[in-house]
């Protein structure tokens, strides 16, 4: 089974233009074409939290979101989203608090394709790097008792310059690092703080970053991808 995984901070839909424009955001999910997708900044920071992509805008293309959110209006938790291709099965999911010093957490859907379950952890960790190595520790804590013989796929905005660096050295074991290049800021990109973590259980067969006319301008992120094959024990 291959699959396509992508993050992509949105920046509250707000644009290098300063316009917020969440059909441009979609439009750039169009082209990314992946099967499951982390979002961070998904939703308002205050009040109601409200997404700043609608489920009626949503609902014109071809995914749906997986259910995490504890606000009526939210699509996500402390801004972190997912969104799945229709017609995967969506099983129990989670909002994973995190320790931190700054509104930070992560999300967790149990997914099944073609009779075959996996899981999927979207995160936006620490931006000071003073409780990153923490939140890390978290995400693998909640890995080895929730998803314990489960494939796993852990993508996000890490924060973190260093491919192998920081936070980073606490995935070691089978824990696969996949760093797809440079994506922020988006016109003219220097930094890879956007990457893609997976067990053991999965097969890297290519990976990127998502740059066109309208990805360098839809956020202050371009999206990154990696296309993983589950492969059978």
């Amino acid at each position: 089974m291959k699959l396509r995984f992508a993050s992509y901070n949105i920046h509250k839909a707000v644009g290098m233009d300063r316009r917020r424009d969440p059909e441009r955001i979609m439009t750039v999910l169009r082209e990314l074409d992946a099967d499951v997708i982390a979002l961070q900044e998904a939703d308002m920071r205050f009040g109601e939290r409200a997404s700043v992509l609608s489920r009626a805008l949503i609902d014109d293309f071809p995914w749906r979101v997986v259910p995490v959110a504890k606000r009526a209006r939210s699509i996500g938790w402390h801004g972190n989203a997912l969104l799945v291709r229709r017609g995967m099965e969506i099983g129990e999911s989670h909002a994973i608090d995190l320790p931190t010093l700054e509104p930070r957490g992560a999300v967790c859907g149990s997914l099944t394709v073609d009779g075959m379950p996996f899981h999927a952890i979207g995160t936006h960790l620490d931006l000071s790097g003073l409780r990153r190595r923490d939140q890390v520790r978290a995400l693998l804590r909640f890995a080895d008792e929730s998803c314990r013989a489960v494939p796993t796929v852990i993508m996000g905005d890490f924060n973190q310059w260093g491919r192998t660096t920081g936070a980073m050295r606490e995935f070691s074991g089978d824990w696969q690092l996949i760093t797809p290049g440079r994506s922020y800021p988006s016109r003219a990109p220097v930094a890879i703080l956007d990457r893609i973590v997976a067990c053991g259980r999965w097969k890297q067969i290519g990976s990127g970053v998502h740059r066109s006319a309208l990805s360098t301008v839809a956020s202050d992120h371009l999206p990154v991808f990696a296309d993983l094959e589950m492969i059978k024990y």
